[in-house]
């Protein structure tokens, strides 16, 4: 059936809006219209499309969702080949980069480099032919790649026409593909449902999209990109700075990296590599170092190139995340809640600049699912203060005789039988608080910063505390026959003036909110927001205790589900957790500021259902009691943003997450009116 010219103008307009929400919401991160306005705009284009075969066009924001699948990759011989850069590991292999461009170049002065972040993902490029994506292909060998055309169309933040006007005929974009953190996590907990083997990390996850045959799997991956430079250019031209190339791309419709910055010198490229380092972990994409190029195209061009890098470019490397060594054994941890995790002890290693020789196996699920065994060689990963963990094992390399791990029948600490729910990963002790391990850990969460909060009562005073047996329960601390000045003072590396300190600390922590007791005591999937509300719609612990009983009164605080409902149950339903309560409040070792009364009736309507993000370092007040405060009205607290997010509260250095919320049109408050509207 052949389309009408009404028909097909009406196709045409549909195809240009959709691209332009494309561009807004992939490129951009900034959506114009909501997702089913969006959804009803590709229905009726996919409708048209389907009726009419005329109107088919590769260029349609349709073939995104993936076309037929390929038999085989094809070969694709690049233009310009695609060098591989130079690395660095140390400060002063920085200055001498920079020297031997000066001295190249015969400057004296300073020279201007372009410098952005090295993403971990995988190297793309994308010929266009008249501002239409011709073929996309893998670097390969830098010389010849594979076609994967049929996949990179799948990506929304790739455009099938160039927007605007003034590109050259013949276009060659250099980018990185890669998978969002964020996308990562969400795709590997649906792959573990589903049974499905996850991948190791963002990198592997993005390369292992690309080189599918069938695109509808690449196309049900969350990929992006961002382009960092360019190959062939014909029949046109661009600026003559990187930087203002990378500019001039991000008005033709591509991403491009907003951390992207000038710096002038060796200092400079070493200012922006110590800046982005420090704000890492607050990146939505994994990074392993920075690139400084030279930005003018003329001196780039007299610097020249050796055999397989050029030497205008150079990427600064951070400490390695990932290593390989070799797990010497598997101990068991026992957690306040009584799981019991499973921990590689492996030979020490370097990573990511700390020695590392333990790392969490988790449980015995991911244990099984990795196979990992006593003797193997395995990938170990460590991000910022992440606990290190196994990644992967490699299977090529076991030899013959490694052990496999099995989980114990008793508890490594009491003795109890380990128990393993059936349709549970988590393995847990029986033996409660007559376990010393579940009674340490439950004590160090109860006295922590934000549960009591005593001073100077760390982790190895309470080992020395139960071990002793001079404490077993939370309500032993408050009691002067257990803990007195004399019995602290005879401790290891106490004497009488920390004793008095320490005693000091806990008559002060004496006086507490209902919400902090909540989340002190220890209830399973219970944090600080779950505590607060549960405070705020109960009112006391008395009325909390006695709505216990019921599942469905306790679903109507907010943030509580069944499954949390069914351990704050269960917790209430243990004699012993009530006898613990009941000796902390009755005998007035406790004195609770009780709850406000419940949200529907106090909320302040500025905060009720709303929610914030906190960024930036806050001076008159501090982030935990922003949040408190925040919680206390009905609103709720988040570490990311995203369009859901209501206000973003910032303080000084506010980093990425401020342009961002200004981008997606979020209301922004400084401390000054945040204070204010409190």
């Amino acid at each position: 059936m052949t389309a009408s010219e009404r028909t097909r103008k009406l196709a045409a307009r549909l195809r240009e809006q959709i691209s332009h929400h494309d561009h807004h919401y992939y490129v951009l991160d900034d959506p114009e219209i909501p997702d089913a306005e969006y959804d009803r705009l590709f229905r009726q284009l996919q409708d048209l499309e389907a009726k009419y075969e005329d109107l088919y066009s590769p260029d349609s924001p349709t073939q995104r969702v993936g076309g037929k699948a390929q038999t085989e990759f094809t070969s694709v011989t690049h233009g310009i080949a695609m060098l591989s850069l130079d690395n660095a590991f140390r400060e002063e292999q920085v200055d001498s980069f920079n020297q031997r461009v000066l001295d190249r170049l015969e400057e004296t002065g300073p020279i201007s480099y372009a410098v952005e972040p090295k993403l971990d993902g995988t190297a793309i490029s994308i010929r266009y032919e008249a501002g239409r994506l011709a073929v996309a292909a893998t670097r390969g060998d830098g010389r010849t790649g594979e076609d994967v055309t049929h996949n990179v169309r799948t990506i929304g933040a790739v455009p099938m026409i160039l927007k605007g006007s003034g590109y050259p005929q013949v276009l060659e974009v250099r980018g990185e593909v890669f998978m969002p953190i964020r996308g990562f996590e969400e795709f590997n907990a649906r792959a573990r449902e589903q049974g499905e083997k996850p991948f190791a990390n963002p990198r592997n996850a993005a390369a292992g999209s690309l080189r599918q045959l069938d695109p509808k799997i690449a196309a049900s991956r969350p990929l992006s990109i961002f382009v960092y430079g360019v190959g062939v250019v014909d029949g046109g031209s661009l600026p003559q700075r990187h930087s203002e190339t990378l500019a001039a791309l991000s008005e033709f419709g591509f991403r491009v990296c907003p951390e992207n910055s000038v710096v002038e010198g060796a200092e400079g490229c070493l200012g922006y590599y110590q800046a982005i380092g420090q704000r890492r972990e607050e990146l939505s994409y994994e990074i392993d170092g920075v690139v400084y190029k030279v930005d003018e195209y003329g001196q780039q061009q007299k610097l020249g190139f050796v055999s397989r890098a050029p030497r205008w470019a150079l990427a600064h490397k951070y400490p390695a995340q990932e290593e390989l060594t070799k797990v010497l054994d598997v101990d068991w941890q026992v957690g306040r809640t009584g799981a019991v995790t499973p921990v590689a002890r492996l030979e020490p290693v370097v990573v990511g600049g700390v020695t590392v020789s333990n790392a969490t196996l988790h449980n015995m699920d991911e244990l099984e699912r990795k196979d990992v065994r006593i003797g193997d060689t395995v990938v170990v990963r460590r991000a910022g203060d992440v606990i290190p963990e196994v990644v992967s094992v490699m299977a090529k390399r076991r030899r013959k005789g490694a052990r496999r791990v099995r989980l114990p029948g008793k508890c490594p600490v009491c003795k109890s039988a380990v128990s393993r729910p059936e349709g549970e990963a988590v393995a847990r002790c029986s033996g409660g608080l007559y376990c010393s391990a579940q009674r340490k850990e439950a004590l160090k969460h109860f006295v922590s910063r934000k549960a009591l909060d005593i001073e100077g009562l760390g982790s190895k005073l309470i080992d020395q505390l139960v071990d002793s047996k001079i404490v077993r329960t939370p309500a032993d601390l408050f009691d002067s026959k257990c803990v007195n000045t004399d019995s602290l003072a005879a401790l290891e590396r106490m004497a009488q003036k920390s004793a008095e300190n320490l005693m000091a600390a806990i008559e002060v922590s004496r006086k507490t909110t209902l919400a902090r007791f909540l989340y002190a005591v220890g209830i399973r999937e219970v944090g600080e927001a779950t505590a607060e509300n549960l405070a705020n719609y109960f009112g006391d612990i008395g009325t909390l205790r006695e709505a216990s009983a019921d599942i469905e009164t306790l679903q109507k605080v907010p943030d509580v589900g069944p499954v949390v409902a069914e351990h704050i149950q269960t917790f209430f339903a243990q004699p012993h957790n009530v006898e613990v309560i009941e000796k902390l409040l009755g005998d007035d070792a406790l004195t609770l500021k009780e709850g406000a009364p419940r949200q529907s009736d106090n909320a302040d309507k500025a905060f009720l259902g709303k929610t914030f993000v906190l960024t930036g370092t806050l001076s008159g007040i501090t982030r935990d009691a922003a949040k408190g405060e925040i919680r206390k009205r009905g609103g709720k607290v988040t570490g990311s943003i995203s369009k859901k997010t209501d206000f973003l509260v910032f303080g000084e250095k506010p980093g990425s997450k401020l342009e961002k919320a200004q981008n997606l049109g979020i209301t922004t408050l400084d401390e000054q009116a945040f204070l204010a509207l409190l």
